[in-house]
């Protein structure tokens, strides 16, 4: 079965709205030059990464799915956008940390089975992932992000991927070190807008709507959970076609799956819904 486009979700962990619309220069660019859209994104709550994985693929808030903590992990019950893109005949990619593995592919997760595997007809039927195992304060265990992006840009020119996911927990560990306030985050957001500069013209020459977001926001003190604008609101870039809402729209986290779905021309499950934002 062939899906009505194909898409690309980039996932830049822990960046609030202020400091994507600030450093990412590149993103801000192609808003500028009309060739991309960008909204404000409000987070679940609790605003924590694992939760907000869930909840951004099965468009349902914590308190449904269950994921309530990082700590709390399983195979989560609810149709996600991977589960719904294979059952449609697509072909799904994941360049991750493991938590995703975990919560939509096969819970717990084994780093010899599941670090790298291409199983057509799973939900995840290419995956790359890492653990971050031993990350702390001082030493944040953060896979390169030149590399991340290179291993989604193989698996959608090897595989022919029509939903892909990358995900980078490179800014959440540096917000949680230093804070969103300080000369050492200002130039982690740069190095990042860089890198990502280097392969999205590669992803949208071949063909891919690409959305670039995060999970949730980040305070200057490197804190989130809560509700609070800085920890919840964070910015999403839209590169592809649609109508979507004003500019001074916020788009709700639940909003994101169904979105997603429809743009690929994916049915979507009773479970999502919040409306999509794009048609």
């Amino acid at each position: 079965m062939s899906l009505n486009s194909k898409l690309l979700f980039i996932i830049i962990d822990g960046v609030p709205w202020r400091n994507f619309r600030r450093y990412f220069g590149n993103l801000e660019g192609w808003v500028k030059n009309g060739d991309a859209r960008v909204w404000k994104h409000r987070s679940v709550l609790p605003s924590i990464s694992g939760p907000c994985y869930a909840s951004i693929h099965t468009g349902v808030a914590p308190q449904v799915h269950g994921v309530l903590a990082n700590e709390i992990r399983f195979r989560v019950e609810q149709p996600d956008i991977f589960s719904e893109v294979t059952k449609a005949g697509g072909r799904t990619g994941a360049v991750t940390h493991s938590y995703w593995s975990e919560f939509f592919n096969r819970y717990p997760f084994d780093p010899v089975r599941d670090m790298e595997y291409d199983e057509p007809g799973s939900p995840i039927a290419h995956g790359r992932f890492h653990t971050m195992t031993g990350y702390g304060r001082d030493n944040q265990m953060t896979p390169s992000d030149v590399d991340l992006f290179a291993t989604l840009t193989m698996l959608t020119e090897r595989f022919g991927i029509d939903y892909g996911i990358l995900h980078t927990c490179t800014l959440d560990s540096m917000g949680h070190r230093f804070g969103h306030d300080c000369l050492e985050m200002d130039n982690a957001c740069l190095h990042m807008d860089v890198m990502l500069a280097a392969f999205l013209p590669r992803w949208l020459k071949n063909g891919y709507e690409v959305i670039v977001t995060a999970d949730h926001g980040q305070t200057d003190r490197g804190t989130h959970g809560g509700h609070e604008d800085e920890q919840q609101e964070t910015a999403l870039y839209w590169f592809g076609g649609g109508k979507g809402p004003a500019e001074d729209a916020v788009i709700d986290q639940l909003q994101l799956a169904p979105t997603v779905l429809r743009r690929l021309g994916v049915d979507i499950p009773a479970t999502m819904k919040a409306k999509p934002f794009l048609d």
